[in-house]
């Protein structure tokens, strides 16, 4: 067989390789980012369970706000599912011993590099536009909250607890049932007359909003009004079959909105740029800024770190590769973030340049990864394959010094 021949069945293999490893890895990278996503969500999704049952809020609505809250999540799930899924996959390989088969062929390490950095740089893509989107969903989020509010005005009032959102008012319900616009044990303290505020107590109530003139009616059956004047010496009770207060909703809204300024967080990179250049910009929030600009390509960039890191880590051969691929993906993810949280930490308080400190996490990972890698390429022996084995090494290390 002449050379020529030979390199044309090599490529043909090359390609069967690659995808069969793709194929390895895809599948649980899809499971466990469906997996690790849902346990995020079920927070929320409890919440909104409970707008849609118990406060009337229509189904479409309730899609677009788990539409609007999933970016701010994948951002995180899509770099920890990629490195448990190339852990998985690799290890799988290796305890069937088709790593082994691979290397006897004439296979080496760097050959498995192409499908799984492809892979890699996808996620960094997805990762990175998913996170420059993230703030216009919380935006979008936010207001989709308010125009629910205009519509249902009871969804911002909770029983046995005392709701202070409208102007010169303070709301308490002991009980507000399934369908969401009658209350039952009403207090309502309405300050907006400074001489002579008033208590008013009802068994009963009912909502009515209008969204048009951003109002709230509050109807209350059957209760008593108490006063006392401003020179504390007359009280006053007055009885009453119906009595409505005006909850002014708009107002509200106004204070919500204004108090809610925008963090850095819910910043975009145009935003962060364009402040962080400003200078009247204090040092703790410029810093501030400047971890959230860097935050934007670095958490992304982890997906290259992340899939460089499993692949020696994966290939170790186990029995138990799926459930010991989890244990390491978790360890590594524990790993990197005390890091970029320790590095936040300082790059807030101005000890460490606010940049070195969000890509120094990549920087230690990364160079730890290339690390095992090549003397894995290599056939050496790793110095740990495993946290058990770390923690053992360090252990020994430390005894031996001491």
């Amino acid at each position: 067989m002449c050379y020529e021949e030979r390199q044309l069945e090599e490529v043909p293999m090359r390609k069967i390789l690659n995808r069969y490893i793709l194929k390895e890895i895809t599948l649980p990278f899809l499971m466990t980012l469906l997996v690790f996503t849902f346990v995020l969500l079920i927070g929320k999704i409890l919440q909104i369970i409970d707008l849609m049952v118990n406060k009337g809020v229509n189904i479409l609505a309730v899609v677009k706000i788990v539409l609007f809250i999933l970016p701010s999540f994948l951002t995180v799930t899509i770099p920890i599912s990629l490195l448990i899924a190339v852990l998985i996959g690799l290890g799988r390989l290796s305890s069937d011993n088709e790593i082994t088969a691979m290397k006897a062929s004439g296979i080496s390490l760097y050959q498995l590099l192409l499908p799984i950095v492809t892979l890699c740089v996808v996620a960094t893509l997805a990762t990175a536009i998913i996170g420059f989107l993230a703030p216009l969903s919380n935006s979008a989020t936010k207001s989709l909250f308010f125009n629910i509010l205009k519509e249902k005005a009871s969804i911002g009032i909770k029983e046995k607890v005392f709701n202070d959102d409208f102007k010169g008012l303070v709301l308490y319900a002991d009980r507000i049932p399934v369908e969401g616009n009658s209350m039952e044990g009403v207090m309502v303290f309405d300050n907006r007359l400074t001489k002579e505020p008033a208590t008013i107590i009802a068994p009963q109530g009912y909502l009515s909003s209008n969204p048009e003139s951003m109002t709230v009616t509050l109807r209350l059956l059957r209760g008593s009004i108490h006063s006392v004047d401003s020179d504390l010496k007359t009280y006053k009770k007055t009885e009453f079959s119906t009595y409505d207060v005006n909850l002014d909703l708009q107002t509200a809204l106004a204070e919500s909105k204004k108090a809610s300024v925008k963090g850095s967080a819910d910043m975009t990179v145009r935003e962060l740029y364009r402040n962080i250049r400003k200078a009247e910009v204090k040092d703790d929030k410029h810093r501030d800024m400047i971890i959230e600009l860097n935050k934007k390509f670095a958490v992304p960039f982890s997906c290259l770190v992340f899939g460089i890191a499993a692949i020696p880590l994966g290939i170790v051969s186990r029995r138990s590769g799926k459930s010991r691929g989890f244990t390491v993906g978790l360890f590594v993810v524990a790993a990197y973030y005390t890091l970029l949280l320790a590095g936040e930490a300082f790059g807030e308080t101005g000890k460490i340049p606010p940049t070195v400190a969000v890509w120094s996490p990549n920087i230690i990972m990364g160079t730890l990864g290339i690390y095992l890698f090549v003397m894995a390429a290599n056939e050496k022996p790793l110095p740990f394959s495993s946290p058990s084995d770390f923690t053992k090494n360090l252990y020994e290390r430390l005894k031996r010094k001491k």
